[in-house]
């Protein structure tokens, strides 16, 4: 029985990758990068099961994309410049 999951983001654009880390649940990773694709973001996640004790995740690798240390807190800017340019959008003088 596998004890927890590989976090993996991707930016499909720039076709790079992180290893966020390992976690026995990833409902927050997995809703964040929801949240990202529902605001147009092309990002995508993937949580391979960590299949030895041992494993770094320097080991991983995914073919056709490159390692970028930060993506994640990058994506997670991104984000939130987005949300706030929409709400910023949202309100008009009419509203004040």
């Amino acid at each position: 029985m596998y004890t927890g999951v590989w976090q993996i983001v991707k930016d499909d654009i720039k076709k790079t990758f992180e290893v966020c880390g390992r976690s026995p649940n990833g409902n927050l990773f997995y809703n964040s990068i929801y949240a990202m694709q529902r605001a147009g973001m092309s990002v995508t996640c993937i949580t391979p099961p960590i299949t030895n004790k041992n494993s770094s995740k320097d080991l991983v690798k995914i073919t056709g994309y490159t390692p970028e240390t930060g993506l994640y807190e990058r994506l997670q800017k991104q984000y939130r410049e987005i949300i706030m340019n929409s709400v910023d959008h949202d309100i008009t003088e009419d509203d004040l």
